[in-house]
């Protein structure tokens, strides 16, 4: 018997860990949200995986269109426009408002990434804050643009419009008419700007960079949010 102690112990000991890796496998079967390698899927819950997801998706547009196609949300998808580091071949105009609110105005046509992340944007960030705050949801968007080959302000690197992965947002419309502007509700004090604000800390896990006007003066008035691709996955939030 005391011969085969060892044995055992190292049987028992090699049972626990292929019981162990049963266990992972199905746990990432079941969490494909927190699984790099995992397709992405806009019906999934955030994970720790889902930025770097989103950011890779901006570089694979049949992949990005293909997760649009499953979830069967309609969209349009536009031409390509531009060319060298300025060509945007993600731009796309969703034709529902069962993702995103209505866009105002309808023609921004942000990049399929920027779409996928303002979906669960909408559904993980705005649309709970909008209820927290107002009993309510947001029933549209008002924005500035996505599109626009430029450099960043006071700066040589080429801003993320430049290809459409970004999108700049100005106004929240509640289903009551009810307008909250950047420009003129940021400040705290009252539940338009809490909302707010409570908006922009939520955005800072999903996209690669969140910019508020406690940034600078060029974002007084709006939210410029992107998926940019950095080293090492870093990202901004201001």
């Amino acid at each position: 018997m005391t011969t085969l102690r060892p044995y055992l112990i190292w049987l028992a000991v090699a049972l626990l860990f292929a019981f162990a890796a049963v266990r992972a496998m199905q746990w990432v079967r079941e969490h494909p949200e927190h699984v790099p390698g995992a397709r992405f899927e806009l019906a999934h819950p955030q994970g720790w995986a889902t930025r770097h997801k989103l950011v890779a998706l901006a570089a694979d547009d049949d992949a990005c269109f293909a997760a649009f196609d499953r979830s069967g949300a309609g969209y349009l998808r536009r031409p390509v426009v531009g060319e060298g580091v300025c060509r945007a071949s993600q731009r796309m105009i969703l034709t529902g408002n069962r993702l995103v609110p209505t866009m105002r105005p309808a023609n921004a046509a942000p990049g399929c990434a920027v779409t996928a992340a303002m979906a669960l944007w909408t559904r993980d960030v705005v649309q709970p804050a909008a209820e927290r705050y107002f009993g309510q949801q947001v029933v549209e968007l008002e924005n500035l643009g996505s599109y626009n080959c430029r450099t960043i302000a006071g700066s040589a690197a080429r801003s993320q419009h430049s290809t459409a992965n970004a999108i700049d947002i100005s106004a929240f419309i509640l289903a009551d008419g009810t307008r909250i502007a950047l420009i003129n509700d940021w400040e705290p004090g009252d539940r338009h700007g809490e909302f707010l604000h409570a908006v922009r800390d939520g955005s800072c896990g999903l996209f690669s960079t969140v910019l508020s006007p406690d940034h600078n003066a060029a974002h007084a008035d709006h939210f410029h949010f992107d998926m940019a691709a950095r080293t090492a996955g870093w990202t901004v939030c201001r």
